[in-house]
């Protein structure tokens, strides 16, 4: 992952060590899936029941974290969707943006096809399946979202070529009314 993989382990491995369910997406997904590119964002969705709450904020010291107030986090984990917070990493500035886990069958489909992948000898972490990480970035660019968008999943269809599941692929990008937002990935 382009960054270091050192960059994000300060986030990821108290994930790994809370055993909440959690998988990285956005461009530090897309970078380990197709062409690496530096960010100093990490995008998170997570798993967070109320009651893993306080554990979450142990977990983040204040004095090395930027986290929300328990009550910030329990409103935001109430949410039935949309819920999202960011953690902060106060000596690097690296800001980790978290959210929530909700009922999207989207969501549902990535934590069941996640991939556990080593980033370094000491550190494992759960990576995005690329159809549901492609799928996010075209809806990021509907949403009004940059170029780099449609640049990382080229990237990611070229690196990946065959290896991605273009029947699931396919089968979001019209669930989620896509189609035209994925034709701009062939005209360029």
């Amino acid at each position: 992952m382009e960054g270091g993989p050192d960059l994000y382990a300060v986030f990821l491995q108290r994930l790994e060590d809370l055993e909440l369910p959690y998988f990285v997406t956005g461009s530090v997904a897309s970078s380990a899936w197709g062409e690496p590119r530096f960010t100093q964002d990490l995008d998170l969705v997570l798993s967070l029941p109320a009651t893993a709450v306080p554990s979450l904020i142990q977990a983040f010291p204040p004095d090395l974290f930027y986290v929300p107030p328990q009550e910030s986090l329990l409103a935001e984990a109430a949410r039935s969707e949309g819920g999202h917070f960011n953690l902060i990493h106060h000596e690097t500035g690296i800001r980790a943006d978290v959210y929530l886990s909700d009922d999207d069958p989207l969501h549902t489909w990535a934590f069941d096809h996640r991939c556990h992948i080593e980033l370094s000898p000491d550190l494992s972490v759960w990576l995005a399946p690329p159809e549901y990480v492609i799928v996010r970035k075209l809806e990021y660019f509907a949403e009004g979202g940059g170029e780099r968008h449609i640049g990382d999943i080229r990237a990611m269809i070229a690196v990946l070529g065959p290896r991605l599941d273009s029947d699931v692929l396919h089968d979001w990008i019209t669930r989620r009314k896509l189609g035209a937002q994925w034709k701009r990935i062939g005209d360029g």
